[in-house]
């Protein structure tokens, strides 16, 4: 009970937030000016992917960092009544969580359904698309947490949530060329199958051009990544390794704040 207690208030608090609403709007400009004017549907899907798998994740991290350390007076405050570390920290998550997913579903999802386009052949990447944006924007929130609960320090929390970012984002990826270049001589299909699996965000990108056929596009890396993905096994492995990868942050998140002395 006193979960959903704390859940209300973060919910209401964050209504009257100009971040959320922002993020809502710029989702549904940007949506739905590249469906009219980014060659349509497959295409608008397509440019959205680096929009889910770039600036969702960021939003997600800095915006939670940022309102958690802002909230630790409230945390305080809680925390000196009868109230349980568990279901404060549900109510926090869940509060921060629950809007800037439903803000992400409805900024890319409102332009595909006034437009008429999220049946047919288009309904299965769209899916693949919001499902990829929810489970990142839970797994960087939680990486949020983490870093506020790590770091004392507001500058620090926030530099370190946004090196997670830029490391998920951009310097795995390097490793990956990396890997692949160094040892090409080497037969790396189970290695770069494993590789894919640590990161989400890589995880999200191949399983996106997969379902647009675009594999050939990858050469012989992608013919590897559709025989695995495009198996009942491969799509059961990836939904695991996504939501592990939501689950084992919080987890730790968890951990921290119950132990965490404010």
């Amino acid at each position: 009970m006193t979960a959903v207690k704390v859940l209300r208030y973060v919910l209401q608090d964050l209504r009257r937030s100009r971040w959320v609403v922002g993020y809502v709007l710029l989702l549904l400009v940007l949506t739905d000016a590249l469906l009219r004017f980014g060659g349509g549907g497959p295409r608008a899907v397509l440019s959205l992917m680096n929009v889910v798998l770039v600036f969702v994740p960021l939003v997600s991290i800095v915006f939670g960092t940022m309102y958690l350390y802002g909230a630790r007076d409230f945390i305080e405050l809680l925390l000196a009544q009868p109230v349980g570390r568990g279901s404060l920290f549900a109510g926090l998550f869940g509060g921060l969580a629950v809007p800037l997913a439903l803000g992400f579903l409805l900024g890319v999802g409102l332009p595909f359904i006034w437009g008429g386009l999220g049946e047919g052949s288009l309904a299965a990447p769209l899916a693949t698309l919001l499902a990829t944006g929810v489970l990142l924007t839970l797994g960087f929130t939680a990486l949020a947490f983490l870093a506020s609960l790590l770091f004392e320090d507001r500058a620090k929390g926030l530099g370190a949530a946004i090196l997670v970012w830029l490391a998920a984002t951009v310097l795995y990826d390097a490793v990956i060329v990396l890997v692949a270049t160094t040892f090409s001589d080497h037969p790396l299909e189970l290695p770069m199958l494993g590789l894919v699996l640590m990161n989400p965000v890589d995880l999200g990108r191949v399983l996106l051009l997969l379902q647009f056929d675009t594999a050939a596009l990858m050469g012989y890396t992608g013919a590897v990544f559709e025989r695995f993905f495009g198996t009942v096994l491969g799509m059961g492995v990836a939904t695991a390794a996504l939501a592990l990868w939501c689950a084992g942050p919080l987890a730790m998140a968890r951990g921290r704040f119950r132990g965490k002395d404010f």
